[in-house]
């Protein structure tokens, strides 16, 4: 299905003169510098192709001739651009002998490929080749970043782009490829169709942590994977043409520029849909922060698919959505997650989605916050790096598909929190989303608020409600207190309320005392447990995740109350810090 699905996607952009996707036998790739060349085959300049991004020259893509896989170990040139031992034959210490084989595979093949036609700029490629010295390289402006591995192409003097874009030499590339299909022939998996079986398929690039030439999505690489006797990818028959479709359209959903992507930690998410459609380009602002680019009015688009007005734009029942997750796995990429439905379809579990997650906020924090924003809550140190790709993949599909978010998310947020992790708007919001889900799904009666429910009898969401009461009496009453209750007593108070609770309200009434206004802290501790006739000996998960919501609303109650009397602009959510320094 993953690979049905992207052939046709390529079938689509190939139809579509804006897309700009490469036919067979070429590909995207970074160029760095162009050498400019007379129809003699003398080198005139060396032309830097690069463009300043930051702080370092980049490379610009442009579209070239391709092997169509991935280059092995041995020396396998492409045809009229490559790195600088094969195009100059260049060198450093230690390589001569591997460069002049290079160097001479790279002529071979250009004068296979000339054989065939009479090309002006073709011609004077091979004039370069037959009469250009290696040892001349060392001596060229930019030796030290072509010596670095920059990719080279020719151009001819008085004309405008590369050599490999002149049409004679395109088709001469084209039947030249055609000449080299695979001799084994097959039943294709994908098409149903018989045609020549790729034996290798093109690498996918722009996956993180994967080899810089690109890595496979589909390869065998141990003889465990040999079936019948068939190596290589004739173990899962793929026509060559398909394997270069489907290569070709995961490498443009890839591209840096694309906005039917999202990285979220180690895993790449790439969207699309089957025919063009807003919808595709919009998921990313669920997936990932919205940075101002793109379609504009988003978060009035977000606004419309959580109260369920769906735009035009959504609203076919018969569009198909299709999303592919991605992480990187040794010597291939693995796919961590394929979810296929309609674009109506996710749109409302989406729009449900962020209703489970809506919660108190103040204006700073995000009303729809991303997938990535929310993962990256759940990391060590907030690390994006840190993100565990198996639990961002298992709430997205949640999140797609309408199902309960994992029970790890729930005990990740919980025990990030007990480690000392600041109870946060993203965190509070993933709680609840977790509970709310369970309840709808398993205990139909049970409710979780957005804000302060003071009518609520559920034991853990009371003491939470306690516990921040408890603490804002010690802040009256020490003002500018370092370290509150909450630094000693959280883990136990949220885990085991009998053994905590005791001590906690022992010294609280202690600073009742102390406190400039006491009266009201005790009319309200009395109010909050005089429906509880003991202390739990333990709390469940779900207990201690109801802890947190009512000790992060009971908070949001206080602050805001605080806000109307004083008048003021912040609004604290953490030992008095502001919602935008607590993130």
């Amino acid at each position: 299905m993953i690979l049905e699905s992207l052939y046709k996607y390529y079938e689509r952009l190939r139809d579509d003169p804006n897309a700009n996707v490469p036919l067979m036998g070429f590909g995207d790739q970074k160029i760095h510098f162009g050498l400019v060349i007379n129809a003699a085959g003398n080198l005139l300049k060396v032309r830097d192709l690069r463009t300043p991004r930051k702080t370092k020259l980049v490379p610009a893509s442009f579209t070239a001739p391709q092997l169509g896989k991935k280059r092995s170990s041995g020396h396998e040139p492409n045809f009229l651009w490559d790195n600088g031992t094969y195009v100059l034959g260049a060198y450093i210490k230690g390589s001569e002998d591997r460069a002049r084989k290079n160097f001479e595979a790279f002529k071979k093949l250009h004068r296979d490929v000339a054989s065939t036609i009479q090309d002006e700029g073709l011609a004077a490629v091979l004039n370069f080749l037959d009469s250009w010295d290696p040892l001349d390289a060392s001596t060229l402006e930019y030796w030290e970043d072509i010596k670095a591995g920059s990719n080279l192409a020719f151009q001819l003097e008085g004309h405008t782009g590369f050599v490999h874009d002149r049409p004679a030499v395109r088709q001469a590339w084209t039947a030249y490829c055609a000449s080299r299909a695979s001799k084994v022939t097959g039943v294709c998996l994908v098409t149903g169709t018989r045609g020549p079986i790729a034996r290798l398929h093109p690498p996918i690039k722009g996956i993180p942590k994967t080899q810089a030439g690109g890595t496979p999505l589909v390869s065998f690489n141990a003889d465990s994977f040999k079936k019948y006797g068939k190596e290589d990818n004739f173990s899962a028959p793929v026509r060559e043409d398909v394997a270069f479709a489907y290569t070709t359209a995961l490498n443009h959903l890839l591209r840096p520029e694309s906005r039917q992507k999202a990285q979220i930690g180690v895993t790449t998410v790439v969207f699309w849909t089957e025919r063009a459609s807003l919808a595709e380009s919009l998921l990313g602002s669920v997936l990932k922060p919205y940075d101002g680019s793109g379609p504009e009015n988003v978060g009035l688009f977000l606004s419309g698919v959580m109260n369920g007005k769906m735009p035009v734009e959504i609203a076919d029942e018969n569009l198909r959505l299709f999303v592919l997750a991605l992480t990187p796995a040794k010597s291939r990429i693995s796919v961590q997650f394929w979810y296929d439905s309609t674009v109506l379809d996710v749109y409302r579990k989406i729009g449900q989605h962020f209703k489970d997650l809506a919660i108190a906020r103040s204006e700073r924090d995000p009303e729809f916050p991303a997938l990535g924003q929310l993962m990256r809550a759940t990391a060590v140190r907030e690390e994006a790096e840190k993100i565990s790709s198996v639990l961002s993949t298992s709430v997205m599909q949640a999140m797609l598909s309408g199902t309960t978010y994992p029970t790890t998310l729930l005990l990740t947020v919980l025990d990030g929190i007990r480690a000392g992790y600041k109870i946060s708007y993203l965190r509070a919001a993933m709680i609840k989303a977790c509970l709310v889900r369970q309840y709808r799904i398993y205990r139909h009666g049970e409710e979780v608020t957005v804000s302060l429910d003071q009518h609520s009898t559920n034991v853990g969401y009371r003491l939470g409600r306690l516990f921040a009461t408890c603490e804002k009496v010690q802040r009256e009453a020490i003002p500018g207190i370092s370290h509150t209750i909450r630094d000693i007593y959280w883990a136990a108070a949220s885990t085991t309320p009998r053994r905590a609770f005791p001590y906690i309200l022992e010294r609280t009434q202690h600073h009742i005392r102390k406190a400039e206004y006491g009266v009201w802290a005790d009319k309200m501790i009395a109010e909050i447990v005089q429906d509880i006739t003991e202390f739990p000996v333990r709390l469940s998960y779900d207990g201690q995740g109801m802890f947190v919501l009512g000790y992060y609303h009971q908070r949001q109650a206080f602050y805001t109350k605080r806000d109307k009397d004083e008048n003021e602009d912040e609004n604290p959510t953490e030992d008095g810090e502001t919602h935008e320094q607590a993130q």
